[in-house]
């Protein structure tokens, strides 16, 4: 057979897969009807409009933990996380999986620095805080840089499930997506938090079902973890951390480490779609227990897509599918091997193909209800001068979901056009999450630096980034940066196939690429996109700094305490008790000098 013959082999979803999948949508807005429905009882009983807005947003602020951490999950575990990550450890082994060290380091801060901060002032959309810690420019700012990261993540989000359904089906990734997100984009709409959290935790369950059937099954077929580990090996996928100083390498254990805290930290600490559920809990110690609680599950299912990309290579060893075009995308390889391991148990495929949609639809519904409360909070009520009846909340609320809902569907053509969808999301979203965290960071951690400082840097590092960026992956198309990949083979493909003139064959038939030097020597596009975030944010940071200290630095003493971290209120206290020591200690010499001066006088 040929190649496009094997494709349509393994192309077996039956009517029990798609039952499987019609069940997981049909709960899904089933959940939603229930907790519009809910609301709708409890709107009736009282016409408090904060109540309304509270329950929509932020779950009326009394959720439990488990609900919440596990929708904390499955919002963080997008398909991107599932197909993106094993195709990372195919393509270039498990060095991506010591960025756990960063995401520990991660919590620490979230627990210590942030969390408490956000928490304390009972806000529904964070960027409140920029408003109250700087002024209404910098939360506009702020905002903004939220809705268009949004924008550029979602699109990413709802093409991965595609494309697994396109392997296993056929169907065409733009028949599929309208259908799929029609149904999250209404749960989405009538339902809240309530819905989207409650509907996160089926998909939870479905995912991490999905994803250990295929690491067990797929272990049996091959013959065990052994022969997993001892192909890994041999290829030099399982290694040892890279401690190169070559800012130009993919991964290293500083771009891990020191770029890995940064990512984590843009994504979990300052990103309206996670800090909104960690609002929702009724304590501060509930959402501290929540942060651990969700690195554990997030630990979990790294080593499991870990895995799973050490199994798929096992599997593919002497045939890569990506040489062979077997798979139309790279990051097809994750459900290639479900329908090569389970496409003869009907309703299996069908439960994977669920498990990745239910991820991409736990992240869409997510992004959606945060921009409702975004949009809400940020624009129109910081904007308009009468206040929002009713009606016009909840209209403003639920359009917010509809358009920017479609908006994202739409961008998905774009997205097909643009390569892997892990380094992809990490490039994109740091364009403006680099210089949100920078800002965010500077409020809760430097009192003295003023308004316009962290304006004029915050724009300063987002058209930085943007710059950074654009020839990033312009130098990428050329093909003037490729990174190096971790060998292959076609040696044991039992089809014929062609067209694999895009890598070069060397001796032993294994495949590998060949990093391309810039004709121009070293430039700061050509570093690995972990750092960007972090860049994006130092660049933040320091723009600001030296812009306050020209300006004129805050007073300190005049920053309110609770805008600012735990750690640095006792900084300040500490600071305050020394200068109160200090003048006590002056006052007290100066009556001393004026008593000894008097009894000199009487003496005299």
């Amino acid at each position: 057979m040929n190649v496009d013959e094997v494709r349509k082999t393994l192309q077996r979803f039956g009517w029990a897969d798609y039952l499987v999948f019609t069940l997981m949508l049909a709960s899904c807005a089933v959940i939603g009807i229930h907790f519009a429905l809910k609301m709708r009882r409890k709107s009736k009983k009282t016409c408090n409009i904060k109540d309304a807005e509270d329950d929509y947003l932020v779950g009326g602020r009394k959720m439990k933990l488990f609900p919440i951490t596990m929708s904390l999950i499955s919002s963080f575990i997008s398909g991107i996380t599932l197909l993106g990550t094993t195709t990372d450890v195919y393509l270039y082994g498990t060095q991506y999986m010591y960025t756990i060290g960063s995401l520990l380091i991660m919590g620490l801060i979230m627990y210590s620095i942030f969390l408490p901060v956000f928490h304390e002032l009972k806000l529904i959309s964070t960027y409140e805080y920029l408003e109250a810690r700087f002024d209404k420019r910098t939360r506009f700012l702020g905002s903004t840089l939220f809705i268009f990261g949004s924008m550029a993540w979602l699109p990413i989000v709802i093409y991965v499930p595609a494309i697994a359904f396109n392997q296993a089906t056929g169907i065409n990734i733009h028949q599929i997506t309208p259908l799929v997100c029609l149904v999250c984009i209404f749960y989405t709409c009538v339902g809240g938090l309530k819905a989207v959290v409650w509907t996160d935790v089926v998909q939870t369950i479905i995912m991490l079902g999905a994803m250990t059937l295929v690491l067990v099954k797929g272990t049996i077929e091959i013959g065990g973890p052994g022969v997993v580990f001892r192909k890994a090996l041999e290829s030099g996928r399982i290694e040892p951390p890279n401690f190169t100083l070559d800012l130009t390498e993919r991964y290293t254990a500083y771009s891990l480490f020191i770029g890995g805290i940064a990512h984590w930290l843009k994504s979990n600490a300052i990103n309206q779609n996670m800090i909104q559920r960690y609002l929702a809990l009724p304590t501060l110690k509930m959402a501290r227990t929540a942060v651990w609680t969700f690195i554990t599950g997030i630990i979990i299912f790294l080593l499991i897509c870990g895995y799973c990309g050490l199994l798929i290579y096992a599997t593919y060893s002497e045939c890569d599918p990506l040489q062979t075009k077997l798979t139309q995308h790279k990051d097809q390889l994750l459900p290639l091997l479900v329908m090569d391991t389970l496409g003869d148990f009907p309703g299996l495929p069908g439960l994977f193909v669920a498990g990745v949609f239910s991820a991409a639809l736990s992240s869409l519904s997510t992004g959606l209800n945060s921009m409702s409360a975004v949009i809400l909070e940020d624009f129109f009520k910081s904007w308009v001068t009468t206040p929002l009846t009713a009606t016009q909340t909840a209209y403003i609320m639920r359009s917010v979901v509809v358009i920017f809902g479609a908006i994202c569907v739409a961008l998905v053509f774009v997205v097909e056009k643009l390569g892997t969808v892990l380094q992809l999301s990490i490039t994109l979203s740091s364009v403006s999450n680099g210089p949100l965290l920078g800002i965010f960071t500077a409020g809760v951690m430097l009192p003295w630096v003023e308004e316009l400082g962290i304006l004029f840097g915050g724009i300063t590092s987002l058209i930085f980034m943007v710059w950074l960026c654009v020839n990033a992956k312009l130098n990428e198309a050329k093909g003037i940066k490729i990174d190096i990949r971790k060998p292959s083979s076609v040696a044991g493909c039992n089809y014929t196939f062609s067209d694999f003139t895009a890598l070069s064959l060397v001796a032993d038939n294994s495949t590998e690429i060949v990093k391309e030097v810039s004709p121009s020597g070293f430039h700061i596009y050509n570093i690995s996109f972990l750092y960007y975030t972090m860049l994006g944010a130092l660049i933040t940071i320091t723009i600001a700094s030296i812009a306050s200290f020209c300006l004129g630095f805050n007073k300190v003493e005049h920053v309110e305490p609770k805008l600012l971290s735990p750690f640095v209120r006792r900084w300040l206290d500490r600071r305050n008790e020394r200068k109160h020591a200090f003048h006590l200690s002056k006052n007290t010499k100066l009556r001393s000098g004026k008593v000894q001066m008097k009894q000199s006088e009487t003496k005299a």
